[in-house]
């Protein structure tokens, strides 16, 4: 992980946060992310919308430093963390959710926050830093709760908290609001916008879920078979041939 003197600070609204460039992974003979291009600012929300087996999560788990591209770079906030591992990618700043979600059950609401918060701060600070994230999800009340005894909204919920839990300035949303009802949905779509007005946190979501990455995300990148097949606004990505192609199978 290096430094890049040729990027300005972040702070730079010009300047993306991240930058995603030709981005490559492949398994085998599959290639399951293509080339994918896209940048991130601070404060921005970015869905990243595809059918099944598009080449999201491949996608995420790049970005976090689950896995390894074969080419392209990857730059966050002005270093080049292309081949960083998941600790280093947590330390300097970003964090994800999991499709699964799989709390430490046996520890509280709050306890499972501060297994994140510790990464960066001291045991004292930790529990701080975790009670006051707890409280900023909404989950103060389950702050003493056992975390395997939450309902699935709730376990959502936790999830987020313990994203956010190494204080990132990006955090990667994999289906967040799956499984949720509509009131849920509205609940955590208030939830993450705040999050990105109040403390400019960028975020990138994977979400099936249409009606609710429209109406949170700036900017939509489609990808389909690993490939990145449009790129532009919510109201334009849904009138665009290729995503509904993409989505329904047909170019009608």
């Amino acid at each position: 992980m290096t430094t890049t003197s040729s990027l300005a600070n972040h702070t730079d609204a010009a300047i993306p946060l991240m930058q995603i460039d030709n981005l490559v992974r492949r398994f085998g003979g599959l290639v399951a992310v293509n080339q994918v291009s896209f940048d991130v600012h601070a404060g921005e929300i970015v869905g990243l919308i595809g059918p099944n087996g598009a080449g999201k999560t491949t996608l995420f788990n790049i970005i976090s430093g689950h896995l390894k591209a074969d080419a392209g770079r990857l730059i966050f906030d002005g270093m080049d963390i292309t081949h960083a591992r998941a600790a280093q990618c947590a330390r300097v700043g970003i964090g994800r959710t999991f499709q699964i979600v799989k709390p430490l059950t046996t520890l509280t609401v709050h306890e499972n926050v501060m297994v994140g918060a510790l990464l960066n701060n001291s045991r004292k600070v930790a529990s701080e830093k975790a009670a006051h994230i707890v409280e900023r999800v909404g989950m103060g009340p389950l702050m003493h709760r056992l975390s395997g005894s939450l309902t699935l909204e709730s376990r959502k919920r936790l999830e987020l908290a313990r994203a956010l839990s190494v204080e990132p300035k990006i955090i990667l949303l994999d289906e967040i609001l799956a499984g949720l009802n509509a009131s849920e949905i509205e609940e955590s779509i208030h939830l993450i916008r705040n999050f990105a007005q109040d403390d400019k946190l960028a975020v990138i979501m994977i979400e099936h879920n249409l009606h609710a990455v429209m109406s949170l995300a700036q900017k939509i990148v489609v990808l389909d078979y690993g490939v990145k097949i449009a790129q532009d606004v919510p109201e334009v990505i849904v009138r665009d041939p290729k995503v509904v192609a993409a989505y329904l199978g047909s170019d009608d």
